[in-house]
């Protein structure tokens, strides 16, 4: 009985990536579908347009967007005028006290980094236009105290990783 079960599991998971491979869109376990016929990918410099600034922070970005599509993804990316375009700004970079101390203590118990970036996503090979879009994505974290100095640049290499991710999985996995 064991044994029939263990054929009919395999059986099973055989049928799933038959299916899986035999679709006209790429399927993988990275949580994204590439439209078919989409090869190439640009990512433009993102601006920093925040009214407060960390300095490498446009930078960071843009590179970590890069290299999440090419790590979750099969398409090559070129400098310009991909099948898949993403551009836009850093529009948000604030600190805001997210507890406060208890009793007459009036300092951030714990604060909270957020930041905002506007993107705009052009998938060329859709004549429709229905894929595309252009909205703004946001991420936080907390850390403890009021003074970011000691946290920020890791706090910003984890919120721009989730951005990344964010706005991989809203232009391929409709998220």
């Amino acid at each position: 009985m064991y044994y029939l079960g263990r054929k009919l599991q395999f059986a099973c998971i055989a049928l799933l990536m038959f299916v899986m491979v035999s679709c006209g869109v790429k399927y993988g376990f990275s949580g994204g579908s590439i439209p078919q016929g989409m090869k190439t990918y640009s990512v433009l410099y993102f601006e920093n347009l925040a009214p407060m600034v960390y300095t490498t922070l446009s930078q960071n970005f843009t590179e970590r967007l890069k290299q999440h599509i090419r790590e979750q993804s099969s398409l090559s990316q070129v400098s310009e005028n991909g099948d898949a375009i993403f551009e836009g700004t850093i529009t948000g970079y604030s600190i805001t006290p997210s507890s406060v101390g208890a009793g007459n203590n009036d300092r951030a118990q714990n604060s909270r980094l957020t930041i905002t970036v506007k993107v705009k996503y052009t998938n060329r090979l859709d004549d429709t236009g229905e894929s595309n879009f252009e909205e703004s994505f946001s991420q936080f974290k907390e850390f403890p105290g009021s003074d970011v100095t000691r946290y920020e640049a890791n706090l910003n290499a984890e919120i721009v990783k989730m951005l990344a991710e964010d706005i991989y999985n809203r232009a391929f996995a409709n998220w």
